[in-house]
């Protein structure tokens, strides 16, 4: 009698547990950064035939952007913090530069990694369109300004095509704030599943608390220090990701 009454007793918590673990288990299952058995469909050999935007102004796309979100092929889990771009055209040889910055969003010490990538306009009459420089891209490397009202928003991709392997696909979805309304994102997400992105990998970068990162001092790589501290002179650890 005493075993059937503790039993009674405990049923309701039992099946308390069994709901909980029934909900984790639904939610492990579509969540897409945790389904394991989940393929991708975006991994295709060729980069896809790209229309950048017309009447494109140059100019008004340079300047400072936060990245709000990105997708990358290589990519399958939300990895990046703080993720910012700023574009400058240089008249002199006719390049665009992209020095970007961002942190990994699982690193406790916050550190501030930096790079850059830079591009010549093949053919003016299209600016939207640029081509790599750098020797490391082997074989074709194009970035496309997909759309931008240049105050507000920005939507750019970049294919790159090596023999024998996938393409390496990204998109950098640009906002002039640290935030987009879901409208607008909404709105250039729907331009990219064209292109064979997958949405469900392209993940949203968070913009908060990014103004006091840390950095490694240019002589001792384990030592951090707030960036406020550093001199113009010091060196950063430059890494090129994008």
């Amino acid at each position: 009698m005493y075993l059937w009454r503790h039993a009674a007793a405990s049923l309701p918590l039992l099946l308390l547990l069994l709901g909980e673990l029934t909900s984790v288990l639904a939610w492990m299952k579509y969540n897409s950064y945790t389904a394991t058995s989940r393929k991708r469909t975006d991994l295709r050999r060729r980069c896809p035939n790209v229309r950048a935007i017309r009447n494109f102004d140059l100019e008004q796309m340079m300047g400072y952007w936060h990245v709000v979100q990105y997708y990358a092929s290589t990519e399958e889990l939300p990895e990046y913090a703080c993720m910012r771009s700023h574009f400058a055209f240089s008249s002199e040889d006719q390049h665009i530069t992209m020095n970007f910055s961002y942190i990994f969003a699982e690193d406790p010490l916050r550190e501030k990694l930096q790079g850059n990538i830079t591009w010549l306009i093949p053919d003016f009459g299209t600016p939207a369109h640029w081509m790599h420089t750098e020797d490391i891209y082997e074989g074709i490397y194009n970035t496309y300004v997909l759309d931008t009202d240049y105050r507000n928003w920005g939507l750019i991709m970049h294919c790159a095509e090596k023999k024998k392997h996938p393409r390496y696909l990204s998109a950098l979805l640009l906002s002039r704030e640290p935030t987009l309304g879901e409208n607008v994102i909404t709105f250039l997400r729907e331009k990219l599943p064209r292109y064979d992105i997958d949405l469900s990998f392209m993940f949203s970068i968070n913009q908060t608390s990014c103004d006091h990162l840390m950095e490694s001092s240019k002589d001792d790589p384990l030592a951090y220090i707030v960036n406020s501290q550093l001199n113009s002179g010091d060196n950063f650890k430059i890494i090129n990701k994008l």
